[in-house]
């Protein structure tokens, strides 16, 4: 069966759509929607290569009729789950160095927001009054990263900017310039938690109630890797009990289920417990809740655009794409 492009790319929004348009080649037939699958409800794959982001829904009958997948992300757990689940011999590719300065940004401007009251800042200007707003300065202030890999090293440069003590956690100490602690002391100690780790089956929930106790009191945690590692009921606990002063989350677990409920509102969907401790945590004015956009900078979408079509060339060529995934073992 002809099908009717020859890549097509889901969870394409509008300025991603047209920088991908900028670097196809003219020979290239491609197709786009901003849409997940599973809010496309495609019954088979529109291209024999299909692209995603990490929200959408991949069926496990596709893999019979695909040549391959590439995942427009840094992470790429969703991808090597739905491999390992297939158990099918499915070519799959990400991209792992378009945004690491963008995400980076993006976890600092979660900490400073949070260290500066900017929520109850910007709810108080009706007012126009100063009381309990006052906030905290970044410099001489401890942060540790959890996970020093593309996203952490730059995390690491943007915090020395400002001043402050930096240290980091990971099983592989590759930076030279870092000062590694164990997690232990990297919780004691730390004024801010930065997770940028990646996700996998051995680290789910390791920000949990009983690890972020051990915190400093009045910690903020910074999320930027993955919602599964951090579960939302753990944290709305901890910052009802004052464990935490703030949390800064631009990821969410069940984050397929979660974006679709939230475009497309129902009375009475949501019943997922997590999801539940989700929305909750979005209405305090201690948490910053962003909707996965760290990546999405002029710069990153362009580096993406070019990275995606490159990749997809390679592949075209090759059979296989630059930067491999592969199914957990």
């Amino acid at each position: 069966m002809k099908m009717p492009y020859d890549i097509y790319f889901y969870e394409a929004f509008a300025e991603e759509a047209a920088a991908l348009r900028r670097f196809l080649p003219p020979k290239l037939h491609a197709g786009t929607t901003w849409k997940t699958i599973q809010e496309a409800r495609d019954a088979a794959p529109p291209a024999p290569i299909i692209s995603v982001r990490t929200q959408s829904e991949l069926p496990a009958g596709w893999a019979r009729v695909m040549d391959g997948l590439l995942t427009r992300s840094t992470g790429y757990d969703h991808v090597a789950a739905w491999l390992q689940a297939i158990d099918a011999p499915i070519p799959a590719g990400y991209l792992p160095l378009y945004c690491n300065r963008a995400v980076a940004e993006q976890a600092t401007l979660l900490w400073m927001a949070l260290l500066r009251k900017l929520p109850q800042q910007i709810q108080q200007f009706g007012q126009f009054h100063r009381d309990g707003i006052t906030g905290r300065e970044c410099k001489g202030r401890t942060i540790t990263v959890f996970g020093v890999g593309n996203i952490g090293s730059e995390i690491v440069k943007i915090a020395r900017g400002l001043e402050m003590d930096v240290r980091g956690v990971d099983l592989v100490e590759r930076h030279k310039q870092v000062d590694y602690v164990s997690p232990r002391d990297g919780l004691l100690h730390a004024d801010i938690l930065v997770c940028a780790m990646n996700l996998t089956p051995a680290n789910e929930g390791y920000f949990d109630y009983d690890t972020l106790r051990l915190a400093k009191p009045g910690a903020l945690l910074i999320n930027i890797a993955r919602g599964e590692l951090a579960p939302a009921g753990d944290l709305l606990r901890l910052l009802k009990e004052g464990g935490l002063a703030g949390v800064g989350l631009d990821v969410y677990a069940q984050e397929k289920i979660l974006a679709v409920a939230l475009r497309d509102p129902v009375p009475g969907r949501v019943t997922d417990p997590t999801i539940a401790a989700t929305l909750a945590l979005t209405q305090r004015p201690d948490v910053m809740a962003l909707p996965h956009n760290a990546f999405n900078t002029v710069e990153a979408v362009e580096r993406k655009a070019e990275q995606s079509i490159d990749a997809i060339r390679a592949f075209r060529r090759r059979g296989q794409f630059p930067n491999p995934v592969t199914p957990p073992t």
